[in-house]
């Protein structure tokens, strides 16, 4: 999550990474076919993206691209559909950036990833409706030494979310296919500007117009005391209807709790808000003192409260991308 103004890593990870990945998902027929959001898997995705060997997936670095394509590796495995470049799951983006430490600089070439995938609806006129559920996969990565670490690993923030959409993606990949199309997205760049997201809304993989909704996944390692116990919080909930009807459909979701941090537009959900497309974030970050530290790390993440909380959207999820409702924007909510 941006805040409110706002080396190579070794190819043997990659393949350490998804090497032990497949071992893991080496299941039997009768339990593949029993969908379950475990604490195993969801450690296991956490373990992978918020090491410190992953180097806190730094904003268009090499380690950002390791992270991408271990990502790409996972929804190959889950036989999710690539809707990347050139018939693959990466999305390249060249952007121009100024270096922070040089802010009089001439601006200089950059390259991010994104990583899409795509499971297309089974319903001859409901398929051509589309379902986005993302996260940015980037974090801040090498920094600032404090307290003898300089690695700034990102759990809560965002490989939580990128953990999240891999396992609905898991879920929604098993039994009948949902009769709307659903894209998976993992934005690159997030924390510096949000440019994977923005290319992604002009190089989407199917018609922007078909976008009738989107859930972004962003910070939900720890609970939020702000809110019940079992809950999530969704920005913007009062913007649209989506959130009441998701809701309605069993998920444990209330409205943002902290109004004041404009947390609505400090995700990539706002870029495509913007762009007209229903766009929330789903979230449970409760304004904890290790954002953007190096100490957001793998010890002070809720794995119990993050396992339930994935598990907790898979029905309403699963609702939406298999309805006809569509949401619609609430009297002066469209940004």
């Amino acid at each position: 999550m941006k805040t409110q103004t706002k080396r190579t890593t070794s190819i043997a990870v990659i393949f350490l990474l998804a090497a032990s990945i497949v071992g893991a998902q080496a299941v039997t027929p009768r339990a593949a076919r029993k969908v379950t959001v475990s604490q195993k898997s969801v450690r296991k995705y956490m373990e992978a993206l918020a090491s410190d060997e992953m180097r806190g997936r730094g904003s268009a670095t090499t380690d950002e691209l390791v992270a991408a394509k271990y990502i790409a590796s996972q929804l190959k495995l889950l036989k999710i559909k690539p809707a990347g470049d050139s018939g693959g799951y990466l999305q390249t983006v060249k952007f121009m950036r100024r270096s922070r430490g040089a802010p009089d600089a001439a601006p200089a070439e950059a390259t991010t990833t994104n990583v899409v995938g795509i499971l297309r609806g089974r319903d001859p006129k409901l398929a051509k409706e589309t379902v986005l559920l993302s996260a940015h996969l980037d974090h801040l990565g090498i920094g600032r030494e404090v307290n003898g670490d300089k690695i700034y690993n990102g759990a809560d923030d965002d490989a939580s979310g990128v953990t999240a959409v891999l396992e609905l993606a898991a879920a929604l990949a098993k039994g009948p296919r949902p009769k709307r199309t659903v894209v998976f997205a993992l934005f690159g760049s997030e924390e510096i500007g949000g440019y994977g997201a923005r290319y992604f809304q002009e190089h989407p993989p199917v018609a922007v117009e078909s976008f009738v909704a989107n859930l972004e996944f962003e910070m939900i390692g720890r609970p939020d005391a702000a809110v019940a116990a079992h809950t999530l919080w969704l920005t913007g909930y009062e913007r649209s209807n989506l959130g009441v009807e998701l809701a309605a459909h069993g998920a444990r979701l209330v409205a943002d709790p902290h109004p004041d941090q404009h947390f609505f537009q400090r995700s990539d959900n706002y870029v495509l808000a913007k762009k007209g497309i229903i766009a929330h974030t789903v979230s449970s970050y409760g304004l904890h003192s290790d954002y953007h530290r190096p100490s957001d790390d793998l010890a002070h993440i809720d794995f119990a409260h993050m396992t339930e909380a994935i598990a907790s959207m898979v029905g309403p999820v699963r609702w939406l991308v298999n309805t006809d409702f569509k949401p619609a924007w609430s009297k002066d909510g469209k940004p």
